[in-house]
């Protein structure tokens, strides 16, 4: 399976997209929007996307990527965020001064920044990217901060392991399909979907009373502002389907209240993180 992910080969999307197919052809995007785009074309046939860390939050970007193109969700699998000192081989800790990684990473590892202070933090777009770019500088002054796959892709040596502030950090991934490729799981238990309301007082409040009339489990909602609509919004949400077959129920009622409702995908719920 050819997947194409936003970011150097190496970065934790790179790992993701390893850990649900083991063979798949990896393409690299810069941006987000191209990787959306190569699915869209059929130019691969999925991607695999950030959308949620327990820590920083949700990718906002992808949500609206989602509602914008022909996509759909397929799988969702979680991962284990670890981030790594990574530098030249047989670098020690006492060469380095200088570290770069994103600016995500760098705030998730901020008691390492405090307890080495002579070491100077250095925003770069990309985990995996930052250590490819210390891998061609040469410079042992220099370190990265990214993913043991960066490491191995590029020949860095970790120089120490796991220096994230917090270890229950995890993102959440998703692997999309155009949807006339979809190969839908046979016992879906979570739906992801987007709604808007009209601007009037309550229709949120009905909305989300579909959800409490059908005992479906809402786990996550937030909202996004609609482009060239000031102050008009669209919320993404997901719910838990304790039976398969009622999972339409919930849309169908959505409709009524809703200026626009968009399923974004129904799959199975990822069982844990590695």
């Amino acid at each position: 399976m050819s997947i194409a992910i936003q970011g150097e080969l190496g970065s934790f999307s790179h790992e993701a997209a390893l850990k649900m197919n083991p063979q798949a052809t990896i393409l690299p995007c810069s941006l987000s929007a191209e990787v959306f785009a190569a699915v869209e074309r059929g130019e691969v046939e999925g991607a695999v996307i950030p959308i949620e860390n327990s820590l920083a939050g949700s990718v906002s970007e992808h949500f609206d990527l989602l509602l914008r193109h022909t996509v759909a969700i397929e799988r969702e699998s979680l991962l284990r965020i670890r981030h790594n000192l990574i530098a030249l081989p047989g670098s020690t800790l006492g060469d380095i001064r200088r570290v770069s990684s994103h600016p995500v990473a760098l705030a998730q590892c901020r008691r390492f920044f405090e307890e080495h202070s002579k070491i100077t933090a250095t925003p770069f777009y990309d985990t995996a990217g930052s250590v490819k770019q210390m891998m061609e500088a040469g410079d042992r002054s220099m370190a990265a901060i990214a993913s043991a796959q960066a490491a191995s892709q590029y020949g860095g040596e970790i120089v120490l392991s796991g220096i994230e502030d917090d270890p229950e950090n995890y993102t959440r991934f998703f692997l999309i399909r155009r949807r006339d490729r979809l190969q839908p799981d046979a016992h879906p238990d979570k739906v992801s979907l987007a709604f808007a309301v009209e601007n009037r007082p309550g229709t949120l409040v009905a909305a989300l009373e579909v959800f409490a009339s059908q005992g479906t489990n809402l786990i996550k909602l937030e909202s996004r502002p609609v482009p060239g609509r000031p102050w008009e919004y669209v919320f993404y949400a997901d719910y838990q389907l304790s039976d398969p077959e009622a999972a339409d129920a919930p849309l169908k009622l959505l409709a009524s209240h809703c200026s626009m409702v968009r399923e974004l995908g129904r799959y199975r719920a990822a069982a844990g993180a590695v």
